[in-house]
């Protein structure tokens, strides 16, 4: 089989991290999250924390609600005041998922991967959701919390990353036709949204 990519975007409390990790250890390649962060660091030289800080996520003014920066690919040079600009930081980003996608097999989580590889033809579009009170149940386990307090930090974490695809995608962060795949987590569970992948990977690259 070819290089290829999975690229997993997922609501809070589906389970598709875990989900990714589950596929990149099965599948015996690299799983990559918040270490995209530390390799755009290392590329740009920019400090970390400040790439931890636009991390999927915009800033709440009247600007960021109106304009749009729709990812196209440049780089902005270190001699521009806007070097470490949260546009520059999603580029810094998306040249590393690139630069991932052309020389290794990998799962990609977040960042908007699938439209910085839209145009790749070696990659798996994945969207894994559920229920909302499926996502409560899962995340009062993992964390605690009363249900009010749950489905508020659901729906902010969901808002923030659907603010965060549409402004550099230009596109709905949960319309169906920007995947290959959208798995309901509580209907399938983990393992069979794994074994999901590996059979359409199995079908599409073999």
């Amino acid at each position: 089989m070819k290089k290829y990519v999975i690229t997993i975007a997922r609501g809070y409390g589906s389970g598709g991290r875990t989900i990714g990790k589950m596929l990149a250890q099965d599948l015996g390649i690299n799983f990559y999250d918040r270490e995209l962060l530390r390799l755009a660091s290392d590329d740009s030289g920019i400090n970390e924390e400040l790439f931890a800080k636009a991390d999927e996520q915009l800033k709440k003014s009247l600007l960021f609600k109106v304009a749009r920066k729709v990812y196209k690919g440049e780089l902005i040079p270190p001699d521009r005041e806007d070097f470490i600009s949260n546009e520059n930081l999603f580029n810094y980003q998306a040249k590393i998922i690139r630069e991932l996608a052309e020389q290794e097999s990998c799962v990609i989580v977040g960042r908007a991967a699938d439209y910085i590889l839209k145009d790749y033809d070696n990659v798996v579009k994945v969207f894994v959701h559920a229920p909302l009170e499926d996502c409560v149940n899962t995340l009062m386990e993992m964390f605690g919390g009363t249900r009010k307090e749950i489905i508020k930090k659901i729906e902010s974490i969901d808002k923030r990353r659907a603010e965060y695809y549409k402004y550099y995608t230009g596109r709905d962060w949960q319309d169906a036709k920007n995947y290959d795949l959208c798995l309901n987590s509580s209907k399938l569970g983990f393992q069979k949204c794994v074994e999901i992948v590996k059979a359409y990977l199995d079908i599409r690259f073999r």
